[in-house]
């Protein structure tokens, strides 16, 4: 399956560079191999602290599993040594899903843009040592301009295939199983939320990863698949 992604030609990417440049979203990995990979979002808003769902860790950590975390900033500090542990492992990796979770950054200045994403840059490294190469709009909301400015900072933008909706209230362990694996395909990027607002996720999760290894479904990180 290929790649899909969003193209663009943002005044102001052109401008930074010169030129015009074609802005991508990435929703497919590249290639048509039986690969997926697994993606978590740990958000957090202002006044609104939230922590790593362990249920959906120990799923992970016992299959021994690669994935990555799109965290926030303020995720990031206030789960710093949580995070931090985490990384030592060579299977998991921490990206950037702003420092604050504004759920409308293509309602944001470029400028403001710029400091969500540099804001929560530092903070990832701060707790794991490794700046981010990639970055998640909170809800999946962004234009052109947004866009342009994110890619300004040297991230590449990773979405998803298609929405889990894992955060919503009262959803199903078993809905949640039968809607990820009917919807998997070779490239998915698939997205469920780790910081423990989603709890059917870590009950439905198992089933998925097993029945999906069981398909012959290869997991890898982000930065193994996208150049």
């Amino acid at each position: 399956m290929p790649t899909v992604i969003f193209r663009a030609l943002p005044l102001l990417a052109a401008l930074a560079i010169g030129g015009p440049v074609a802005a991508e979203v990435v929703t497919n990995l590249p290639g048509s191999g039986k690969v997926v990979a697994l993606t978590f979002d740990a958000c957090e808003a202002p006044n609104h602290p939230t922590h790593l769902d362990q249920s959906i860790l120990d799923a992970l950590q016992g299959r021994h599993l690669p994935f990555t975390i799109f965290a926030t900033g303020l995720f990031a500090q206030d789960n710093k040594a949580e995070l931090a542990e985490l990384v030592k492992s060579p299977l998991v990796e921490v990206e950037n899903h702003s420092f604050d979770h504004p759920q409308h950054m293509n309602r944001l200045s470029p400028e403001a843009v710029t400091r969500e994403v540099e804001r929560a840059d530092r903070a990832i490294e701060a707790a794991t040592g490794r700046r981010p190469r990639f970055f998640r709009f909170p809800a999946g909301n962004y234009d052109g301009a947004s866009l342009a400015a994110v890619e300004a900072t040297g991230h590449r933008v990773v979405h998803w295939t298609f929405a889990s909706g894992d955060p919503v209230r009262g959803l199903d362990p078993d809905h949640l199983t039968r809607w990820v694996l009917d919807k998997t395909r070779p490239g998915s990027v698939l997205i469920f939320h780790i910081n423990g607002r989603a709890p059917a996720t870590g009950t439905a999760l198992p089933a998925i990863l097993d029945r999906l290894t069981a398909k012959g479904y290869r997991f890898v990180r982000l930065d193994e698949a996208l150049p």
